[in-house]
């Protein structure tokens, strides 16, 4: 990176699938004072383009094609400028470069309630402490194998996986994305003691076929998951010591982890306390609110969104509903903000409802979250077309595919006349949740 120009501050982006390379990139650029990037594998060209010029980013390091998609090919449509100057023929020496705890680590794009992602500004600090105060909670031993499940693009990756082995010396081991047969094998071939993740990613490990003929090693670990799924990973995958856990992007990203030692019933319900130097407080809406190292220090060239994100007196706002007990723990019972979670990605309605709109056929487009048993929610869209135009439910889909992320993707979708009868305020607004409210109706689920 230093032989390509690339300096302190500068900011560059990562395409690439979970491995030894990304790692490499990420450490390389947190050595030299960089900025690292990370975009979402699953992102089409107009999505990583944005992330690219939101950034500022200065080079992108990118895998040809991952999962049969033509990486090569997007960025080729992209234009976007790879050719940096070079300014040092420097044969394999690395030049020092002061970094302070406070410098800027990462850039990490995540999903609001806007139409384009906001990317969330993380410290060296932030990160690093968060690896060490969760990876304390949960007991992470030099010792232990862990399994990441999540994307390295994901803070949950970046931060909870690779650098918590990081932090505490552990072994960490990864596939290039996840799939559970292939999971299976390697938590039993690797001897793995840890591993974390979302209910999604639990209920996929233990509703597979594969699970019966596997010796497994694990202890514990964290989970972001129901009392439910937190009981069957313990009775199922033998996880006694796992820790429930709760957290956001914009805070680098964990707020509350339960102690390994914790009693089984609290961290099944869900009941854990913030890191230490962490507050936490519920507001009158019932929303958690944030303050302490963990925060971000804003979303990168979007003042306003920043602003709106912290209350008055400097707390953050996270969108989420919780309850706090007389003993100082969190249960998060909900989300106050109409964003929903397919799989583990946040979709926000309007990232959706902006794609829908750009088909010529469709005046009208609302986008809600419904339940889904192996993904948790999944977008269901209703839409109204202009007039004189006729397309069908599969046509607008097609067109859908060919511009999101598949998991932007509605798995319902139903054109209609008008909203009236499903809800609007006096404004004109459709009301989410009536239209929700519908839509599970309507679909039965």
């Amino acid at each position: 990176m230093q032989a390509l120009g690339i300096g302190k501050g500068d900011r560059v982006a990562i395409l690439m699938p979970n491995g030894e390379q990304w790692l490499s990139l990420f450490y390389g650029a947190a050595l030299i004072g960089a900025v690292t990037v990370p975009v979402n594998t699953r992102f089409k060209a107009a999505e990583i383009d944005f992330c690219l010029k939101q950034s500022g980013a200065k080079a992108l390091f990118y895998s040809p094609s991952f999962l049969s998609i033509n990486f090569k090919k997007m960025i080729e449509e992209l234009k976007f400028d790879l050719s940096v100057e070079i300014t040092a023929a420097l044969k394999g020496k690395y030049t020092p470069v002061e970094v302070k705890p406070d410098d800027l680590l990462l850039i990490q794009f995540t999903s609001g309630t806007t139409a384009y992602p906001k990317g969330v500004m993380l410290t060296h600090d932030s990160m690093l402490r968060n690896a060490w105060a969760a990876g304390t909670r949960i007991g992470v031993r030099a010792e232990d194998r862990y399994f990441n499940c999540r994307p390295f693009f994901h803070v949950g990756g970046s931060t909870l996986s690779a650098l918590m082995s990081l932090v505490f010396g552990c072994c960490l081991a990864t596939l290039p994305t996840f799939e559970a047969r292939a999971a299976l094998e390697m938590l039993e071939h690797e001897r793995c003691t840890l591993i974390s993740g979302n209910d999604t990613i639990f209920q996929m490990l233990m509703g597979h076929e594969d699970l019966a003929r596997r010796r497994l090693s694990l202890r514990g670990g964290w989970a972001a998951a129901g009392p439910q799924t937190m009981q069957a990973i313990i009775d199922k995958l033998g996880m006694k010591a796992v820790c429930a856990a709760y957290g956001l992007s914009e805070a680098s990203p964990n707020v509350v982890m339960s102690d390994w030692r914790d009693a089984e019933e609290l961290r099944v319900a869900g009941l854990a306390r913030p890191l230490p130097g962490v507050e936490i407080r519920i507001s009158g809406q019932r929303e958690i609110q944030v303050r302490g190292w963990s925060v971000m220090q804003g979303y990168c060239n979007n003042p306003e969104a920043t602003a709106n994100a912290f209350t008055a007196d400097g707390w953050l706002r996270t969108g989420d509903l919780g309850e706090l007990t007389a003993d100082g723990r969190l249960r998060m019972v909900g989300r106050l903000k109409d964003v929903f979670r397919v799989g583990g990605e946040n979709v926000a309605p309007a990232e959706v409802e902006e794609v829908l709109l750009a088909h010529p056929a469709i005046e009208t487009a609302q986008v809600v979250g419904v339940p889904d048993a192996r993904l948790g929610e999944v977008p269901c869209a209703y839409v109204k077309l202009k007039t004189g135009f006729s397309v069908s439910a599969e046509e607008i889909l097609s067109f859908v595919k060919q511009k999101s992320a598949n998991f932007r993707v509605p798995r319902y979708l139903r054109i209609v006349g008008d909203f009236e009868a499903i809800g609007m305020t006096a404004s004109g607004k459709v009301q989410k949740a009536k239209l929700r409210e519908h839509a599970l109706k309507e679909f039965g689920l």
